[in-house]
């Protein structure tokens, strides 16, 4: 298996992943997550708005895939 084929296989699968975690988010009762997820999740909100969390689509754009 080349690198590239390689590269799209994982890519292709994150992309997946993050759909699937995106449609379970907005689903997601806040009031059933631990203490430690909410701190965690939060924590991921400010990456994001800082920059710190690029998109498979981002990813892709720099792989060149």
């Amino acid at each position: 298996m080349g690198q590239q084929t390689f590269q799209k296989q994982v890519l292709s699968r994150l992309d997946r992943v993050e759909k699937t975690m995106n449609y379970l988010l907005e689903r997601m009762e806040d009031t059933k997550l631990s203490d430690e997820e909410k701190q965690l999740l939060q924590e991921s909100y400010v990456h994001e708005k800082e920059g710190r969390l690029i998109s498979s689509k981002e990813l892709k754009k720099k792989l060149g895939i």
